[in-house]
């Protein structure tokens, strides 16, 4: 595939609770995107972990580490022209401001914005109940803090929306941001 645009790729960068739907609408954009002939590499926190990160765990030190990591190889995709989707929960502004100036001007922060009550209703895995009874420690919105984007680039509240509608939202807001680079 290659890319219509003239400029470097960009870092798509979806940020929100476990269970927002980060991958579901990841995997959707990347869809589109693909139908118009457009480079794409999706990267995803559940599959990096088993991989390029599979040496860290869970304290802060080891999420900030797998967040440099995820951003350093996104940087490198996208000096080629390819448009990264990335889905992590990045939890604090720190780590998303150090994927800014890691990335630079190419980086596109995507706040996916859903409840935590919608979030714990569609964990499959069942880790927010896991979490709930202390079985998991350090569990991103329940015992460790989700700092919500004050000015993410793009906003997609999924709450009473569908699936297919709020990949179609994203998707139109990305074609917008990458048709004006």
């Amino acid at each position: 595939m290659v890319n219509d645009f003239k400029s470097k790729g960009k870092v798509i960068w979806l940020t929100g609770l476990s269970g927002s739907g980060k991958t579901t609408l990841a995997n959707g954009l990347q869809e589109i995107l693909g139908e118009k002939k457009i480079s794409t590499k999706s990267l995803d926190g559940d599959v990096i972990r088993t991989g390029l990160s599979k040496d860290l765990g869970f304290l802060e030190k080891d999420r900030d580490e797998n967040i440099r990591r995820v951003a350093e190889v996104s940087k490198l995709f996208s000096d080629l022209g390819i448009i990264t989707i990335n889905s992590f929960i990045s939890p604090t502004k720190k780590m998303r401001d150090q994927v800014r100036s890691i990335v630079g001007d190419c980086f596109v922060e995507v706040y996916v914005n859903t409840p935590l009550n919608i979030c714990e209703l569609r964990d499959v895995k069942g880790l927010y109940a896991k979490a709930r009874k202390g079985e998991i420690k350090n569990f991103t919105g329940i015992d460790s803090v989700y700092e919500v984007p004050l000015n993410p680039d793009i906003e997609i509240a999924t709450e009473g929306k569908t699936v297919q509608e709020s990949i179609e939202e994203l998707a139109e807001c990305i074609i917008t941001i990458l048709n004006k680079s």
